[in-house]
């Protein structure tokens, strides 16, 4: 369940225009917190911001499901389900013997997932998949929507 700071933080980006790609980088943010605190652990840098995602998409941030050939199908299904469980108003509550295993899977796994090196060779891997005219558009774009102070 992501924090109610979090949503806000997420609420406010969205007021200010930011992409969903920023919204949902507040609950990326979030789970490596979670897991440099020890609240629990991931297997891969990769599997924390894929557990961050799926919080922003079950809160209501527009993030697609990845494209065909991009992830496993098991992957773009689940993504495919928490967009919808993002659109209902009214949302279930996990059972607890379900969220109890889960929660207990996750802190059996080790804490170096969310070490600054681990998140830079994952961040380093993503951007060598995307090819050079879109990264350099991402810069251009930063540079012009940087928040002053």
């Amino acid at each position: 369940m992501p924090t109610r700071k979090a949503t806000e933080r997420a609420h406010e980006d969205a007021r200010e225009g930011k992409s969903p790609s920023t919204q949902a980088g507040e609950f990326v943010h979030e789970e490596i917190k979670h897991v440099r605190e020890g609240e629990h652990g991931a297997r891969s840098a990769k599997q924390a911001i894929a557990i961050g995602l799926s919080k922003a998409r079950r809160a209501g941030v527009k993030i697609k499901p990845p494209k065909r050939g991009r992830a496993s199908e098991e992957t773009r299904e689940k993504a495919r389900k928490d967009v919808s469980a993002g659109k209902k108003a009214a949302k279930k509550r996990t059972s607890t013997k379900r969220a109890k295993a889960t929660l207990g899977a996750l802190k059996r796994e080790g804490r170096s997932a969310a070490s600054t090196t681990a998140l830079s060779r994952q961040a380093k891997k993503a951007a060598r998949a995307r090819p050079a005219s879109e990264r350099s558009a991402a810069a251009k774009k930063a540079a012009r929507t940087r928040k002053r102070k």
